[in-house]
């Protein structure tokens, strides 16, 4: 049953599950090719996105070595292993599932994502993570108005927006810079990353009368390509403004869902 405090559309992906990728995946650390492989598997450690494994065989460069280890992640148990590359030695950069994981994985590793310098599918490089094949993100213009406020200031008031909406995050309105009120927003030198939306160019943050707001809004001058209609524009987080949308006051959602997104996006293993 959907929670009725919740306005969009949640994570359905239970942890432990496995789906093969159907799509070349390859990985560098410095400059040489560790990996590459059609036969990775989609591994599901939390709802929110999976993790790539990739078979044991498909190593081109790297050699693993057991640090003797075990260990067990929600889908089963695995044994850490660290990844030498010619005489670079990464300590920990791997798990390699143990018998009883879920089959088909024992004899693939899960690689902690910066333990690797670059990673492809096909010949795109892909950023934070792998995309979930079960992730929407969708950018739409909307002839909705939107306002922000903040301890009864407003920071924004616009006539029209872009609604972008994401599987499993509160929409989110981009308004254009114009409607934004620059004399109450303070940049910071906040960076975050998303592989679905791209690198941010910019944050924000409301020094008011009643207290400090950090990092509250937020732009991509130049997204991917999916989310082409949000470049240059400026969105808030519904969790920590009142916004309003066609003068109508929308909930806050809960501060958690920002936590814990933004704990998996930066990349935390």
């Amino acid at each position: 049953m959907a929670d009725e405090s919740v306005n969009y559309p949640g994570l359905i992906v239970p942890a432990g599950h496995v789906e093969p990728v159907p799509r070349r995946i390859r990985a560098l650390v410095g400059g040489r090719t560790v990996l590459d492989t059609r036969s990775a598997l989609y591994v599901w450690e939390w709802p929110g996105y999976p993790q790539y494994s990739i078979p044991v065989r498909d190593l081109v460069e790297g050699v693993l070595t057991d640090e003797g280890r075990a260990g067990r992640l929600s889908p089963g148990p695995a044994r850490r292993h660290s990844l030498r590359v010619g005489t670079e030695v990464r300590e920990g950069a791997a798990w390699v599932w143990d018998e009883g994981a879920p089959r088909p994985l024992p004899g693939t590793a899960r690689f902690r994502w910066e333990a690797l310098d670059a990673w492809y599918e096909e010949d795109e490089q892909v950023f934070v993570h792998p995309r979930s094949p079960y992730t929407r993100v969708d950018a739409l213009r909307s002839a909705s108005s939107v306002r922000v406020e903040v301890d009864g200031a407003v920071l924004a008031d616009a006539p029209h927006s872009v609604t972008l909406f994401e599987t499993g995050l509160p929409t989110r309105y981009y308004v254009e810079r114009t409607y934004v009120d620059w004399t109450r927003l303070r940049p910071t030198k906040t960076v975050t990353s998303c592989p679905y939306k791209g690198t941010t160019s910019g944050y924000w943050s409301f020094d008011g009368d009643v207290a400090t707001h950090e990092d509250l809004a937020w732009a991509y001058d130049f997204p991917t390509p999916p989310c082409a209609p949000i470049a240059g524009m400026v969105a808030f987080y519904n969790e920590h403004v009142d916004l309003y949308v066609d003068g109508s006051p929308l909930p806050r959602p809960a501060a958690v869902t920002r936590a814990a997104w933004d704990r998996h996006h930066r990349g935390r293993p």
